[in-house]
């Protein structure tokens, strides 16, 4: 049984949810599962726009088919080829012989290294290519590590809507709402989207920009993106944390404490800081244990928040590895702009401090606050003036 939403008078959602899957791209958890988004339009030649990930394939063929009847499909345009929405290229070029793909010429490279057989299928385009598929014409906009280097999107200058590949997604299956004003996004869905963007697209911040400057000479309708939800109104509320994500600019003013803590020490002194924090005004505070939370997590609250506090005990005369691994991913996914507080812990070596900060001093436009806390095992009455130094230091760059 085929389940579509219609999205205009000829363009139809014909995707599926995946609540299975426990981990994207086998990295990062979803509980709440994910979409994968695909659009067939209906005119003088027929259109699908993308295809799903292989394990709802056959959902997917099913809605292609409830939608099409007896009417045969002409086009197939691929904006990106990452497999979650490329997997059924082959199972729709089998049911539908006649079909014609159009992509660029990388992601016709890349459709022979999956091992793709689309001889003789292929119409490479190229940025500012057009096409009429009758009443609606299209025109494709190349948006290259956004977040792989063959990634287009394409815009329909009939209708004004934006398939926009990977761009403006979001973790999280579809519960029969489709669009952004069918649901509570600010409340219910941008933890998941920020996290989507920054793990996944965080580290093309420039190439994002890039796309944010052509999307600004369009007069976009509907943003049709390939995971979440698809956007028809309120399309500032979007720009802006796209805007601010891609530029590494802070959502908001507020403080990430993530603690390495081995029996209790190092955690005590972290929430003895978020209590006199809290106590001066500053109830913008997160904390999380490094060691019980996924780095996905951590690295979206990075994006979110001005200043980050790591508290790390030393181990093995070096950082904590939770730690170290969450400041290298810090790095790779080249996180900015950012205020840092350091906290080390140690019972015969203290080491961690001096090593965040040469790794820290690695990274763009890092500001590290002069107001390092050293803890001998555990905290004790003669360092509460330390503690005050940090929160002090913390409100003072804030101002």
């Amino acid at each position: 049984m085929y389940c579509v939403r219609e999205i205009t008078e000829d363009l139809y959602w014909v995707g599926g949810n995946d609540r299975r899957l426990a981990l994207f791209e086998n990295v990062h958890p979803i509980q709440r599962g994910v979409s994968y988004n695909s659009y067939l339009l209906l005119d003088e030649k027929t259109v699908l726009f993308d295809t799903v990930d292989w394990s709802i394939c056959r959902q997917f063929l099913e809605n292609i088919k409830g939608v099409l009847g007896d009417k045969t499909l002409d086009y197939m345009v691929i904006n990106h080829m990452e497999p979650d929405h490329a997997a059924c290229i082959e199972e729709i070029v089998i049911r539908y012989p006649e079909v014609q793909i159009i992509c660029t010429e990388k992601a016709s490279l890349f459709m022979r290294q999956f091992g793709f057989d689309i001889d003789g299928k292929i119409t490479e385009v190229k940025e500012g290519d057009t096409m009429s598929f009758g009443k609606h014409n299209v025109v494709f906009v190349a948006a290259p590590m956004v977040h792989w280097p063959e990634a287009m999107v394409t815009f329909d200058t009939t209708n004004g809507v934006l398939f926009s590949a990977d761009a403006f997604g979001s973790f999280g299956a579809l519960d029969g709402k489709l669009f952004n004003d069918e649901v509570n996004f600010d409340r219910d869905w941008i933890d998941d989207a920020r996290r989507y963007y920054t793990n996944i697209v965080g580290k093309y911040g420039p190439h994002v920009q890039a796309l944010l400057k052509k999307a600004g000479t369009i007069d976009i309708k509907i943003i049709c993106p390939l995971h979440g939800p698809v956007w028809r109104n309120d399309f500032g509320y979007l720009l802006d944390k796209y805007d601010k994500w891609s530029s590494y600019e802070p959502e908001e003013k507020g403080v990430l404490i993530v603690y390495g803590s081995m029996y209790g020490n190092t955690e005590a002194a972290a929430n003895d800081l978020a209590t006199r924090l809290v106590k001066k005004g500053m109830t913008n505070v997160n904390m999380y244990d490094v060691s019980k939370t996924h780095v996905s997590y951590l690295i979206s609250d990075s994006f979110k928040y001005s200043h980050i506090v790591l508290a790390s005990v030393t181990y093995n005369l070096n950082i904590y590895p939770p730690i170290h691994d969450y400041i290298l991913d810090m790095k790779a996914l080249n996180l900015q702009k950012r205020t840092f507080a350091l906290i080390e812990n140690g019972s015969w070596a203290p080491q961690s401090g001096k090593l965040m900060r040469e790794l820290i001093e690695q990274m763009k436009d890092m500001t590290i606050l002069d107001c390092d806390m050293s803890i001998n095992s555990s905290m004790k009455e003669s360092d509460e003036d330390s503690i005050d130094s940090i929160v002090d230091s913390i409100l003072e760059s804030m101002k």
